[in-house]
């Protein structure tokens, strides 16, 4: 038992911090940021060790994202524990196009100058983890969609690599992404319902 544990601690210490981080942001908490601080530098050690160097590489970016998000999420807008807001469309096409460009970049990339055997996985659950992340820092509903699709790509990718506890990790995190998803929503509209209700009061009385 000890070592196995020995053996597979960054996973293990990544299924742990991972497993908090989430299911602090799905509470809207700021402490997710610092807990995800602790798990991008176990991930980027245990990531660079299977040789998937996108998701690797993406550890770092994460951090410089986890700090911008600890600053908005302090000082911006998003600092109100029950701010949520929805993805406006007109943006929409931008990050998915941002998405696919970072996508085909990081593939080719990898497909170049690495020894990788799943650039093209690596590369699209690296684009869409960068794109999650950039929503999440802004509060954004849609941020849960895109943690979804790139958990269950993860779920495969660590399978294929043969990293088990990661591959189980991201299906609790698909689960977290769900219930994050429905509160979320619930905080939205309940917020709706509040200013629903101020605003009916704040009509004046029809003369009779």
């Amino acid at each position: 038992m000890i070592d196995w544990l020995g053996t597979h601690w960054t996973e293990v210490l990544g299924f742990v911090t991972g497993l908090v981080c989430v299911a602090l942001a799905t509470r809207r908490n700021v402490w997710n940021y610092p807990v995800g601080l602790a798990n991008n530098a176990v991930f980027l050690v245990l990531f660079v060790s299977t040789g998937l160097y996108a998701t690797a590489g993406l550890q770092v970016v994460f951090g410089a994202l986890a700090i911008h998000g600890w600053v908005r999420w302090v000082r911006g807008e998003e600092a109100d524990a029950d701010y949520v807001a929805r993805t406006p469309r007109r943006q929409v096409p931008g990050l998915v196009l941002v998405g696919l460009a970072l996508c085909g970049a990081l593939a080719w990339i990898l497909a170049t100058f690495t020894d990788s055997t799943v650039a093209l996985a690596d590369a699209a659950t690296t684009a869409g983890s960068l794109v999650a992340q950039y929503l999440l820092n802004r509060k954004r509903i849609e941020t849960w969609f895109v943690w979804i699709a790139v958990d269950i790509g993860f779920i495969v990718l660590a399978a294929a690599t043969g990293l088990w506890i990661t591959a189980a990790l991201y299906v609790v995190f698909t689960v977290l992404c769900v219930y994050g998803w429905r509160s979320w929503l619930a905080v939205e509209r309940r917020a709706a319902r509040v200013q629903g209700e101020r605003g009916t009061r704040a009509e004046p009385a029809p003369h009779g």
